[in-house]
């Protein structure tokens, strides 16, 4: 479950994002996160850890600088002692937004889940601090995290492994690079594990900014494909053996784009501005 808030509706923004986001021109998802943080007074936090490229840290604080952010640390944690350490734990504490980067969403769950790292973050965004991830770190920020998948379109029976994720929500499952790696069967088949949840497929530089309201409000170039199975009539799933195509009956779907909106709670989707 998501840290308790110490004052309701102070949360952070959790904000996934679907991978490959503009970096060199307007990198606006990017600048909309800056800003929220503070802007030019944001205390940002780097969390390259999905990432086994030693330039990747770096990468994001060149271009948190373009951004005129004057203060970025990068937090290289690559063991789990490391995620245990005090100093980067005060170093968290101080944060007005944490980021983490895209890589494999495994080495985020084995090398950062329950410790003390973890624990601050979730603490971090239940007191006001904004929480970003792309990628894998996008899949990171949820409680059911997907781990790894198939392609494809239609959901198959043992298509998806799911684990723990951070947990700073529990009302969402997350997969990213959405339509460029032809998810849907994957995230439905993830769902149909986990009706409760509500599925957000995220295009590339498209990003679901999660405020504390439970409202979404899409940012990007591309869509992000909302699932929705609280309504689910029929599902095969405890029917079908692994491999086979499972059905599901009564799945509303949204395709939502810049600006739109979408409501967690009630789940009701608006269309953006542009619309």
């Amino acid at each position: 479950m998501p840290s308790p808030e110490p004052i309701p509706g102070v949360r952070g923004l959790i904000i996934p994002i679907g991978g490959a986001e503009d970096k060199v021109s307007d990198r606006r998802i990017l600048r909309n996160f800056a800003d929220a943080c503070g802007g030019e007074q944001a205390r940002l936090v780097v969390i390259p850890t999905a990432s086994e490229l030693d330039s990747t840290g770096g990468r994001y604080v060149d271009v948190f600088r373009h951004l005129h952010v004057k203060q970025v640390d990068v937090l290289d944690i690559t063991e789990r002692s490391q995620a245990e350490d005090l100093h980067a734990v005060a170093i968290l504490e101080r944060s007005t937004g944490i980021f983490f980067t895209g890589g494999n969403q495994l080495r985020l769950s084995t090398i950062l889940g329950g410790t003390a790292v973890a624990q601050s973050v979730r603490r971090c965004n239940a007191r006001g601090a904004h929480v970003a991830g792309t990628s894998a770190g996008a899949a990171f920020v949820s409680e059911h995290m997907i781990a790894y998948g198939r392609e494809g379109a239609t959901p198959i029976a043992g298509q998806v492994t799911l684990c723990p994720g951070l947990g700073l929500t529990n009302r969402v499952i997350v997969d990213q690079h959405f339509r460029q790696r032809d998810r849907l069967g994957r995230l439905m088949t993830a769902l149909a594990y986990n009706p409760f949840a509500i599925g957000l497929g995220l295009d590339e530089d498209t990003a679901a900014f999660i405020a504390a309201d439970n409202q979404i409000t899409v940012v990007g170039a591309g869509g992000i494909t909302v699932v929705d199975v609280s309504d689910l009539a029929y599902s095969s799933m405890a029917r079908v053996s692994e491999g086979e195509p499972v059905q599901l009956i009564g799945v509303r779907l949204h395709i939502l784009t810049d600006g739109a909106t979408y409501r967690l709670d009630s789940r009701e989707a608006t269309p953006g501005e542009r619309a």
